[in-house]
């Protein structure tokens, strides 16, 4: 059982997000992010809004903090645990771009990088942004496409129908042979794009019955990753509800697991940790990692 950590602190979505995390800051997260890395938990994750709309915050939160810079600070003082964009947008960004910064990110990080990606939903933002908007989505494939082409390629090459570029080099690159891709979404059509042009689906805002449905129509391929969300777990308050929400995120195809944590403070969401780290040995049959 690999289990994720929806990483508090850096997204505070309202009615999401426990009343400490509004005064923690990098101490806190870092804390946090060690104590995950040694657990043996599979990510850390960091989501990506340049500017939210005032009007907008009030649903979707004001707080998003930098995926990059908070993914390479926690690179630096972690050693095993991955690193997933959850996720950045595709719209916002040209390939390339992509490919230097976070290949730079899987580089310090020594090949822990995972790319989640998405279409993006925010008007305004890719307006402010001076962005395409209504084609987001053929234009998002395209970018995926072009992004594969480029990650860990020293001269990478792409013809595309919005991106093309060859005969230039991009160094440093990713270390991974192939860095993981993870595309967001809620449709099919988001799962369509992640099987054809990706390596896992990380659905959101759906039951695990819509998400059963969904995989139905379209059976992914061996290795493929899906990333399912078990909700808000308090594995020390009520363990039990806690191996009830996970064996109902594996029931429903669950390669991965996302998990958030209730919790009064960053020391309470440590000590939430190793309970969780406990429940997932148990229920798997793992050997406890040592030193925990």
């Amino acid at each position: 059982m690999r289990i994720g950590i929806d990483t508090p602190v850096v997204t505070r979505v309202p009615g999401a997000h426990s009343p400490w995390e509004e005064s923690a800051g990098i101490a806190e997260l870092a804390r946090i992010a060690v104590a995950a890395d040694r657990l043996g938990f599979h990510h850390l994750t960091c989501s990506e809004h340049v500017a939210v709309p005032t009007a907008v915050a009030a649903v979707r939160g004001a707080t998003y903090w930098d995926p990059l810079a908070t993914l390479g600070y926690l690179a630096a003082r972690t050693e095993r645990i991955r690193l997933a964009t959850k996720v950045l947008v595709l719209g916002y960004h040209h390939p390339l771009e992509i490919a230097k910064r976070y290949g730079t990110l899987d580089v310090v990080s020594g090949g822990r990088l995972v790319l989640g990606l998405g279409v993006g939903s925010l008007q305004e933002e890719f307006e402010l942004l001076d962005v395409p908007f209504d084609d987001r989505g053929a234009r998002a494939d395209a970018a995926l496409v072009a992004l594969r082409a480029a990650l860990s390629q020293r001269v990478p090459h792409h013809d595309g129908p919005y991106h093309r570029f060859s005969d230039l080099v991009v160094e440093p690159h990713a270390v991974q042979e192939s860095v993981p891709l993870w595309v967001g979404g809620r449709t099919a059509r988001s799962l369509r794009r992640a099987v054809d042009l990706a390596d896992g689906w990380v659905p959101f805002g759906l039951t695990f019955d819509d998400i059963g449905t969904l995989l139905a129509r379209r059976e992914p391929p061996a290795g493929f990753e899906i990333v399912l969300s078990a909700g808000s777990l308090d594995p020390l308050g009520n363990p039990t509800g806690t191996r009830k929400k996970l064996a109902a995120a594996t029931r429903a195809g669950a390669t991965v697991i996302g998990a958030a944590l209730t919790a009064t403070s960053a020391e309470h969401y440590c000590d939430q940790l190793g309970a969780l780290a406990e429940i997932r040995d148990e229920e798997s049959g793992a050997v406890p990692v040592p030193g925990r």
